[in-house]
């Protein structure tokens, strides 16, 4: 009987090894555990990516731009920050180029101002899956959101980041950050508010067949890159 090859990453998998850890075996020569910590960061990335370009059409494609792009400039993380946050960044910038490219204006760029919010496109088939009917109503609540608040809102009520980190990723100060939460809330229905602490997680959610998808199609092409090019940062 044949059985399924072992991961690289499987003796780290239960969390025993830090990020940092993780990036420096890479760069050391195992490449192959670069998926760890695209499974590690999946649901967060797809809920900034998804913030951004408020559907799913698109949004794969821009999770793996971003890890592709991570990887290659993976020596140019600064091992004082998070990697997390470096991640998140980057998933900011590929979701802000990708809606540029597809002409979404407003919502192809992080304004200052206070712009009202755009209707939020009707929901798509894979929302039916949500774990219940609150969580459908939330999330098109948020995507109400003008895309400053929208964005602020995820990072910090959905995925739980602190203000120092969604201000590092996002790239702005930290009372911009807390205006803008405050903001998202106060636009948000008094009702919604109260009942968000149960259904925050399921919102955005990234099933694991979706993580499977990504992280496959990802090692395929850093494959494809790696017979061409070499390791990380080589390829110019």
């Amino acid at each position: 009987m044949q059985t399924e090859p072992v991961p690289p990453w499987a003796g780290l998998a239960a969390g025993v090894a830090s990020d940092e850890e993780i990036i420096g075996r890479v760069l050391g020569g195992e490449p192959g555990l670069f998926e760890l910590l695209m499974r590690r960061h999946n649901q967060r990335v797809y809920r900034t990516v998804r913030a951004i370009l408020r559907r799913d059409d698109d949004c794969e494609d821009v999770m793996q731009e971003t890890y592709i792009n991570a990887f290659v400039h993976l020596k140019q993380f600064q091992r004082n920050a998070q990697f997390s946050t470096w991640l998140t960044r980057i998933a900011v910038n590929e979701a802000i180029q990708r809606g540029r490219k597809i002409d979404r204006r407003p919502e192809g760029h992080l304004p200052d101002d206070d712009a009202a919010a755009q209707p939020a496109n009707d929901p798509s088939p894979e929302h039916t899956t949500y774990a219940n009917e609150l969580s459908m109503v939330l999330e098109s609540a948020v995507d109400a959101l003008s895309l400053p608040h929208r964005v602020v809102f995820t990072l910090r009520e959905i995925e739980g980041m602190s203000t120092a980190e969604t201000a590092a990723s996002l790239e702005i100060n930290e009372d911009t950050v807390k205006t803008r939460l405050h903001r998202a809330k106060a636009q948000l229905r008094a009702q919604i508010v109260q009942r968000l602490g149960a259904a925050c997680p399921e919102i955005y959610a990234f099933h694991l067949m979706r993580c499977d998808r990504v992280v496959s199609n990802v090692l395929k092409q850093l494959g494809r890159k790696g017979r061409s090019s070499g390791s990380p940062d080589q390829r110019r």
